[in-house]
């Protein structure tokens, strides 16, 4: 019963936007913003059927290094680099966090082709990570305040 309670809690809290932490995996401890939520065709229990059970994020793999203003721009830039990647995890293994972006990252991941998982795939995971990077490098260097609830 707590399971369920606790399930539902974390599914209001996780909605497009909010800053997760990953849990496990290849990526576990990196910071990531959810994409969207994926709703779950076939959940084995009846009561979340309907419910996401999987959410698709975007995150960073690689932070920038850090800079001191004694150094040049060249060498800014060249620190300034992001590595982002794009997944589709179960909910358990992120942890929500308090922050919210306002960076619409839809646009970037674009549509899943073939409908399933909603991870893109090949070409498509490609063209996703290179806008991400734009995105999450521009907003790194012009940088705003990012809102906490």
């Amino acid at each position: 019963l707590l399971f369920h309670q606790y399930f539902n809690i974390t599914m209001a809290i996780i909605k497009s936007g909010k800053v997760v932490i990953v849990l496990a995996g290849r990526y576990a401890g990196r910071k990531a913003v959810v994409v969207r939520t994926l709703e779950s065709q076939s959940a084995p229990d009846s009561r979340r059927k309907g419910q996401p059970t999987r959410v698709l994020i975007a995150g960073i793999a690689r932070s920038p290094r850090n800079v001191t203003r004694s150094m040049s721009k060249k060498k800014v830039e060249k620190r300034s680099k992001i590595k982002p990647f794009v997944r589709s995890v179960n909910v358990n293994h992120v942890f929500p966090t308090r922050y919210q972006v306002d960076m619409d990252l839809k646009k970037c991941v674009g549509e899943s082709t073939d409908g399933g998982s909603g991870a893109p795939k090949g070409d498509a995971k490609s063209d996703a990570c290179k806008a991400l990077k734009k995105v999450f490098e521009e907003r790194y260097l012009n940088q705003r305040d990012v809102t906490s609830e």
